[in-house]
């Protein structure tokens, strides 16, 4: 089959000069000029001299899976996908079609997008993707990008079909939660035992080829040649600078000022240090150039997902571009126009501990691994350039070999979830990549930041053990997800249905009950989008503009007046602006609440009518959210905002953007509160915050839950409101009873 593929690839032939009747036979129209073109670049990709290996060994793997390892920038994610769509149009498509995963969806769109225009295809028909609030496929698509969580969901799901003739997972080595889970569940299903014979091929770096070897069995591995020459010397600094945004800002004026050719590719650990890196770019380069071509300053980061497209087209008028990125670029985005990349060795990753529930923001290291990845963006004939802000000791003695597993980092419950759908009783029965527990696997390095002397607490990056597990069983288990046999309960398959944190999704179910569904939808899809302020108030007619959108119940009814105020001002971006808020995160928001409240008509829950600003609405919101958010919420202690969290002895303080933080008129904190997220990196801050009354934890919090609390003044409180509630009900029904007595006795 492969001497076949590669006979209709040579068909099409090289130029449209010599074959003008040749079509393409995945649609049947004639090919573009363009087609040919982009097929000269294609034949030049390092990848390209794997092909007739590849698609044998695709034929041919008795187990069904094929390795591929290579170096970032060699091809591999836009042409092994390509290659399969080959092999399985050659077995007529009889037995599925391709999907390829992605451990971001700005990957997969716009794989996709370079895909379709390489393969002459129309994105959307043959050519498709899949990724949150957004399905660009259909009942034509042949070969489809899928964000991989997304992919695991469908397998989880009683709606997933599975139905695929080849799988690709892409760029492994970024060890996402989906993707570790994926091949564990993959593998125990034995891959030679599903119906349709069907493909895996799994595509990582060469630092990771030893471990997925051994992981599958040691499967047939295609290794992409690494052509000499291509890689640019890194120049390091001496010493690390005290200000990174402004050190990569001066490295890319003097590459202007020098006229060296080529696009420009920028590292930098944060999304707040992207956005400081493009405005002050955007200022000062324009005086620089002005008898040169235009220069383009462009983030690219998960929050600027509509800015994905101007990164990949090509510029009109020869302007430049300089691309101002993060960690999203290591591995997932080939851009073959960078001739120079400036990289500050950093990266800023959410980190989760499971003992306090905790998220903290660490900023660490890259990997080796992910060095030599970004090193290689450079890459060409001849060379670009690649300059490091540290020194190259730092990297030798600092960066461990391996990004770190995001199993090791991010919160279980979710993955329990799923794995409990797909019916695994035990979660640490599911075979991972590194097992939970496996130390020499998923270390816990001290964290330091470059020119620090100060390492950060080693608890901030935790350990996968069996601890995170048992911690993400027993969450769900308050949240009565588990029965008494730690299966899925009725209510455990309805949370798992939705693509939310399973504490939102049970506030969603609960708002049932108290009639607030409108609201509570407004309000998780807000919670579960990118978060929408882009910084603080740059002037005091913003800093107006936005407190006017501040609601007195608290943090969540002003996100939900925020959104209701975008929705009314016709989602206009220049409304968005005026006010600081994050228009593409709105947008974001307002896809996932529809895609919400489709799910629950499908599934036949009831809804509500919109209520929003009445009194019994507010009590009503505050009950769904503590009914699914108990677990997180604090006491302030003293009177001054020094808040007591209830599942830990750990003291935290408002974030700085909370309500309660900014109105002008002192006021004594809430006493209660719920809380959205809890930082221990950022002065230990509480942020999305709202007053609620304990009476309702008492009454709507788990008994055990409360039962269980680590013993302090709170818990102690709580006991005793709970004892005079149950108290105040004892004597309501005798009292009732004896009225009811004494008028029988009248009668």
């Amino acid at each position: 089959m492969a001497s076949q593929l590669l006979g209709l690839e040579e068909e099409s032939g090289p130029n449209p000069g010599e074959s003008e009747l040749a079509v393409n036979p995945f649609d049947g129209l004639p090919f573009s000029s363009r087609y040919y073109e982009l097929l000269e670049q294609r034949r030049a990709l390092p990848v390209w001299a794997a092909r007739f290996i590849f698609l044998e060994q695709l034929e041919s793997s008795p187990s069904g899976v094929v390795l591929v390892s290579g170096e970032p920038g060699s091809g591999k994610s836009t042409q092994i996908p390509q290659w399969c769509a080959e092999f399985a149009l050659a077995r007529g498509f009889r037995k599925g079609w391709v999907t390829v995963t992605q451990p971001y969806p700005l990957a997969a769109l716009s794989l996709a997008l370079r895909v379709a225009d390489e393969m002459d295809l129309t994105l959307g028909h043959e050519v498709g993707y899949s990724i949150p609030q957004e399905d660009c496929s259909g009942p034509d698509t042949l070969l489809r990008f899928c964000w991989d969580r997304l992919l695991l969901q469908e397998l989880a799901s009683t709606r997933g079909t599975g139905v695929w003739g080849v799988l690709v997972l892409d760029e492994a080595q970024e060890r996402s939660v989906a993707s570790d889970l994926l091949q564990g569940l993959l593998r125990d299903a034995r891959l030679g035992n599903l119906p349709g014979d069907p493909r895996l091929v799994v595509v990582t770096d060469p630092a990771l080829e030893p471990k997925l070897q051994a992981f599958w069995g040691n499967p047939p591995i295609v290794h992409v040649p690494r052509e000499p020459g291509r890689c640019p010397t890194p120049v390091y600094r001496d010493t690390v600078p005290t200000d990174r945004v402004e050190a990569a800002c001066q490295a890319v004026l003097e590459l202007c000022r020098k006229e060296a050719p080529g696009d420009v590719l920028v590292y930098l650990p944060s999304e707040e240090e992207i956005s400081l890196c493009c405005e002050s770019l955007s200022r000062e380069v324009g005086p620089l150039v002005p008898q040169g071509p235009p220069l383009r300053v462009l983030p690219l980061h998960p929050g600027r997902g509509q800015a994905v497209q101007a990164v990949y087209q090509d510029t009109d008028l020869g302007a430049r571009k300089v691309v101002v990125t993060h960690w999203l670029a290591d591995f997932s985005f080939s851009l073959p126009s960078i001739r120079h990349v400036i990289d500050s060795g950093l990266e800023l990753r959410s980190v989760y501990n499971p003992q306090i529930r905790a998220e903290s923001q660490v900023l660490r290291p890259i990997s080796k691994c992910q060095a030599e990845a970004r090193r290689l963006r450079a890459g060409g004939v001849p060379p670009g350039s690649c300059l490091c802000l540290y020194p190259k000791s730092f990297l030798e003695l600092e960066a461990p070999p391996l990004p770190q597993p995001r199993v090791c980092e991010e919160n279980l419950s979710p993955l329990v979830l799923l794995l409990k759908r797909r019916q695994i009783a035990e979660p640490g029965e599911c075979h991972f990549l590194d097992r939970p527990g496996e130390q020499s696997s998923c270390p816990s390095p001290t964290v330091r930041p470059p020119g620090s002397e100060n390492p950060c607490p080693v608890s901030l990056v935790p350990s996968p053990a069996p601890e995170a597990l048992m911690q993400a069983l027993e969450d769900l288990d308050y949240l009565a997800a588990l029965d008494d046999d730690g299966d899925l309960s009725d209510l455990g398959v309805i949370l798992s249905e939705f693509p939310l944190a399973p504490e939102l999704a049970k506030a969603l179910l609960a708002s049932c009950e108290f009639d607030c569904v409108d609201e509570m939808l407004t309000l998780a899809a807000m919670l579960t989008a990118a978060p929408g302020f882009t910084r603080p108030p740059v002037c005091a007619e913003e800093a107006a503009l936005r407190r006017a959108l501040e609601h007195v119940d608290g943090d969540h009814s002003s996100l939900i007046q925020v959104y209701e105020a975008f929705i009314q001002s016709g989602a206009d971006k220049a409304w968005c602006q005026a006010r600081g808020l994050n228009w593409a995160a709105l947008c974001q928001a307002r896809k996932l609440r529809g895609e919400l409240l489709e799910l629950m008509q499908r599934i036949e829950l009831p809804l509500s009518q919109p209520a929003f600003g009445s009194e019994q609405n507010r009590r009503d919101l505050q009950k769904a959210l503590v009914s699914g958010c108990f677990l997180k919420v604090a006491r302030d202690t003293d009177g001054t905002g020094n808040y007591l969290l209830l599942t830990h002895k750990h003291v935290a303080q408002l974030s700085p953007n909370c309500c309660y933080r900014s109105r002008r008129a002192p006021a004594r904190p809430p006493p209660w509160v719920l809380y959205h997220n809890f930082s221990i990196s950022k002065d230990n801050c509480l942020s999305i915050v709202s007053e609620i009354q304990p009476q309702m934890l008492v009454e709507l919090a788990p008994p055990y839950f409360l039962s269980n609390l680590p013993p302090s003044e709170s818990r102690d409180l709580l006991n005793q409101l709970r004892e005079e509630m149950a108290d105040s009900s004892t004597g309501h029904e005798s009292s009732s009873t004896q009225e009811l007595g004494d008028a029988c006795v009248l009668q």
